[in-house]
């Protein structure tokens, strides 16, 4: 009978399982070279570390598309931005009223984490369009006290960032998408990502959990993939959200060639073994890039995933999600 022979290039991996301690940036470059015969050994090591040293079983979150387009930014991808010709339902601000008839949905449907999202560069001071929005925070702490509630409202200043950390915000959602150095060219130059950073790094200073990760599928490499998964150990950020791209009529990257299935599955392994104690989740396409696959990527070290509808396009239905994240569990 042969024994088992451990490949030298998933050894770092068995380390990870054995002493918790992530793998180097040199050691992720090796892993994302491994052959497609070796990416699910990979994949399995992975779930097993997350099995082993994330705090948190399964992170599920749903978020409200609470102020829609005419965004003056220029992301790429974005059906929201006013340099693109996407073809979305624009409106501004809605009521509280909306936003909590959203949100109640979202809870009874056993969804805990509610995010607030709007469109937009940010808010570099308290306007009264800010206070309206900790208005909304306050009304759902008041109406639904178990749930958590999150947001995602672009760059931030000073005032801004402290008075979420007064009003009791879970996570703050701000992507930096892509490795920094790539950012310009393969995001947006209206803004830049120190911008992003800067946010993030007053979200910290004010004791707010970050929710911050990236999009796969704009024409970065692996190599820029890893920049971007070290770019965030540096940021000590809590949740980790990785997107799929999803090609949008209307934005530059309508028609774009999707990455391949083993791609992002090392990606997802990659994240987990640099971040044993992170939350790491599946966020836009689950259900429309990867199909069949997304029971494999939440199998890849992944214990979060994003369901409901997502900003301007469709999601999975949250009772379909409840009943696939039940066959995920009886994995692991």
């Amino acid at each position: 009978m042969e024994s088992t022979v451990i490949h030298p290039q998933i050894v770092a991996a068995y380390r990870v399982l054995e002493t918790g301690e992530p793998i180097s940036h040199a050691e992720a470059l090796l892993l994302a070279n491994l052959p497609g015969e070796l990416a699910l050994d990979l994949a399995a090591l992975a779930n097993k570390v997350k099995n082993r040293y994330s705090s948190e079983s399964l992170h599920a979150c749903s978020i409200m598309n609470a102020k829609s387009g005419v965004c003056g930014e220029n992301c790429r991808f974005c059906a929201q931005s006013k340099h693109n010709r996407a073809d979305i339902e624009v409106y501004d601000l809605v009521n509280e009223e909306s936003v909590l008839i959203e949100a109640r949905n979202c809870f009874a449907a056993g969804i805990s984490h509610f995010g607030i999202v709007t469109s937009g560069y940010g808010y570099k001071r308290i306007t009264p369009e800010f206070q309206r929005l900790l208005d909304m925070i306050d009304r759902l702490h008041a109406e639904l006290p178990e749930l958590s509630v999150c947001a995602s409202f672009g760059m931030l200043g000073e005032e801004p960032a402290a008075a979420l950390a007064t009003h009791g915000i879970a996570h703050y959602n701000i992507n930096i998408q892509v490795a920094p150095e790539k950012y310009s060219t393969l995001i947006a130059d209206t803004h830049s990502v120190e911008e992003r950073i800067e946010t993030i790094k007053l979200l910290r200073k004010n004791n707010i959990s970050v929710c911050c990760g990236g999009i796969m599928g704009v024409g970065e490499s692996m190599q820029d993939r890893i920049a971007m998964i070290f770019a965030l150990k540096e940021l000590d950020v809590s949740v980790i959200p990785l997107n799929v791209l999803v090609p949008i009529e209307g934005t530059p990257l309508a028609g774009k060639e999707p990455v391949s299935v083993a791609e992002i599955v090392k990606t997802f392994a990659i994240c987990r073994l640099a971040h044993p104690h992170k939350v790491i989740k599946f966020a836009a396409g689950r259900e429309t890039i990867m199909k069949d696959f997304q029971g494999l990527l939440m199998l890849s070290g992944a214990n979060g995933y994003l369901t409901g509808g997502y900003l301007t396009t469709r999601g999975r239905d949250i009772a379909d999600d409840n009943r696939f994240a039940a066959q995920i569990a009886s994995f692991n």
